[in-house]
C-alpha cells in the first residue's frame, strides 16, 4: 500500500499495543515501524530497475524479517527513553506488530509480497489498490482523533479501535466484490465462448466499484474491466497478442527469465520502430479500453556496449495523469463510451 497507508496503520496498531502506557510515542513508533519495510525502495540507488523491483516486498516484507529487526529496534528504542512506563519486551511487541503489518497489508495488493522470505513465493491477494481513500481515510481521521485524548481516556481507544475495525471490514468487503467481478468476468466469457487458460481480476485505482481482469488464452491476454454501476453486465474484451516470438535469440539472455519471472508469466513483446518491449501486464494499461495505448510496467530491451542485454523502464508521462483520472472516474460511473 502506499506511504500514508502503512504509516497509519502502524500508528494505529502502535496505539493499540502500548497507548496506554506511552500515549502518542506509541503512536510515533508504530508510525515508523510501518514504514520501515519500504525502505528497500532505496535499492534503485545502487542497482539496475530490474533487480530493484526484484528485491521490493522481499526480505523486508517477510515474516523473518520482522521476527529478528522487532528485538533490535525494541532495545534502541527502551534505551531511549529509559523510563518504566515500558521496557524492552513492550517496545519489541510493538516494533514487531508494526514491521508484521506493513507485509500484511500489501499482501492485499497487486505486486506480491514475500512474506515467506527466504522461500521464493509472493502472496498477491488483488483485491485492493495501492491507494484508496475509502480505507485509507476514515482509518487517518480515528487514528487523528485519538491522538487527542489522554493516553488513559477510554475514548482514545474506542476511536483507535473503531479505525481498525472500519478497515478491516471494508477489506473483506473488497474480497466479497472481488469474487462477484471474478464472476461475471467468467460468464462473460462463458457466454461468448471464448477459452482461457487462466483469469486475474483486480480493482483500478483508487476504488474498488470498478474491476478489471487480465484473461490468458492460447496466442493473447484479453483485458476487460466491468463496473458495479454498469447498466449492462456484457464486457468488451481488448485483446494483446502474446508476441513472445518477437524475443528472437533475446530468449537466450539471462535477463529474459527473470523478467518472466518477475511478471509472473503475464506478459507480453511489442515491437516499435527498432525498439523491443517486455510489458508487464499485472498492472494494466495507460488508459481504458480504446485509450489504453501501453502498459503501466513496460521496459525497453536493448543491448549495452559489452553486448549484455539490459532493461529500462519505459517513462511515464505525468502530464497524462489528469485526464486518465477523469475518464477512469467516467468509466467508475459505469459510462462505456
Amino acid at each position: 500500500m502506499d506511504s500514508l497507508t502503512q504509516i497509519v496503520l502502524g500508528a494505529a496498531v502502535g496505539e493499540a499495543t502500548l497507548g496506554k502506557k506511552v500515549g502518542n510515542k506509541a503512536m510515533l513508533w508504530g508510525a515508523i515501524a510501518g514504514t520501515i519495510p519500504d525502505l528497500d525502495v532505496l535499492s534503485k540507488l545502487f542497482v539496475d530497475n530490474v533487480t530493484a523491483n526484484e528485491l521490493h516486498r522481499g526480505f523486508s516484507h517477510s515474516i523473518l524479517f520482522s521476527i529478528l529487526a522487532a528485538p533490535l529496534f525494541g532495545w534502541l528504542i527502551s534505551k531511549l527513553y529509559k523510563n518504566k512506563e515500558a521496557n524492552w519486551k513492550d517496545w519489541t511487541k510493538l516494533m514487531f506488530l508494526g514491521l508484521f503489518t506493513h507485509p500484511i497489508l500489501d499482501a492485499f495488493t497487486t505486486w506480491g509480497t514475500q512474506l515467506f522470505w527466504p522461500f521464493d513465493y509472493k502472496v498477491a491477494i488483488n483485491n485492493i489498490f495501492v491507494a484508496d481513500p475509502l480505507y485509507t481515510i476514515p482509518f487517518l481521521i480515528f487514528v487523528i482523533i485519538a491522538m487527542f485524548y489522554n493516553r488513559t481516556h477510554s475514548k482514545r481507544r474506542k476511536f483507535n479501535n473503531l479505525g481498525l475495525y472500519i478497515s478491516s471490514s471494508y477489506m473483506l468487503i473488497t474480497l466479497i466484490l472481488q469474487q462477484n467481478a471474478r464472476a461475471n468476468f467468467s460468464n462473460n466469457l462463458d457466454n461468448q465462448h471464448i477459452q482461457y487458460n487462466e483469469i486475474q481480476t483486480r480493482p483500478t485505482p483508487l476504488n474498488t466499484i470498478l474491476w478489471t481482469a487480465n484473461i490468458e488464452t492460447k496466442d493473447s491476454f484479453l483485458i476487460g474491466y466491468y463496473s458495479f454501476l454498469d447498466e449492462d453486465e456484457i464486457i468488451d474484451f481488448a485483446e494483446f497478442p502474446k508476441n513472445h516470438h518477437l524475443l528472437d535469440t533475446m530468449k537466450k539472455e539471462p535477463l529474459i527469465p527473470r523478467l518472466i519471472k518477475l511478471s509472473e508469466g503475464w506478459y507480453t513483446i511489442e515491437k516499435v520502430d527498432d525498439s523491443v518491449y517486455f510489458n508487464d501486464l499485472r498492472f494494466g494499461t495507460l488508459g481504458i479500453g480504446a485509450d489504453a495505448s501501453r502498459f503501466v510496467f513496460s521496459y525497453e530491451l536493448y543491448y549495452d556496449d559489452t553486448g549484455e542485454l539490459k532493461a529500462k523502464e519505459r517513462e511515464r508521462d505525468m502530464g497524462e495523469a489528469s485526464p486518465l483520472l477523469k475518464k477512469l472516474f467516467t468509466r467508475v460511473l459505469g459510462n462505456k463510451s
